[in-house]
């Protein structure tokens, strides 16, 4: 049996504190065939965040050529800091035969679907707000304000779920995981992407 797979783009999205970075994370050490396509962020680096690694941290300036290059697959500014995945880093990788996963905010996932309609899209949902309130203040890298922010803008992120192909409530992170694990699964073995040859 011969055998040759295309790579896809999986986009794994949710408002900040669902959980959608941890479950990004445990996929990527879970998968090789999975890879991580590092964005670009004018946002200051966090304790421990590697440039290069975690996100490239740039300038505005850096941030305003790459727009006028037309540089991105997709681009928002979220909670007054601009981010953007690199059309180049994608590609890239996917010509390889090797899948992308994308962790991003659903402001920059809604336009990756839109342009990208054959990317494999999944929405992670907090159990509930209050459940989403806890996580953001025990994880401990925002500020309050920043936090109330966070929170106001989880309704609207939130109703837009149906804008995705598959929603996954993470109220057990194993259980989450498993669920978003299963979804790679099943679309690794469509025939758009998977192509036995039975000899």
């Amino acid at each position: 049996m011969k055998e040759e797979r295309k790579g896809m783009l999986l986009v794994i999205s949710g408002p900040s504190g669902a959980g959608k970075g941890t479950i990004f994370k445990k996929l990527l050490a879970n998968d090789e065939s999975l890879s991580f396509s590092v964005s670009v962020t004018t946002r200051g680096a966090r304790d421990g965040e590697v440039d290069g690694v975690d996100y490239f941290f740039i300038s505005n300036e850096e941030y305003d050529k790459l727009l006028e290059e037309d540089a991105f697959l997709e681009h928002a500014t979220v909670h007054g800091n601009r981010y953007g995945t690199l059309k180049s880093q994608v590609q890239k990788i996917m010509d390889s035969g090797r899948s992308v996963v994308l962790d991003i905010d659903p402001q920059g996932a809604r336009e990756v679907v839109k342009k990208w309609p054959e990317s494999v899209s999944v929405f992670i949902l907090p159990p509930s707000y209050a459940e989403l309130r806890k996580r953001l203040y025990t994880r401990n890298t925002d500020d309050p304000v920043e936090i109330e922010r966070r929170l106001g803008n989880a309704k609207g992120e939130i109703d837009q779920v149906h804008l995705y192909k598959y929603a996954v409530v993470n109220d057990q992170l194993e259980m989450a995981y498993s669920q978003v694990a299963a979804i790679v699964a099943a679309e690794k073995q469509r025939t758009t992407r998977y192509f036995p040859v039975v000899e």
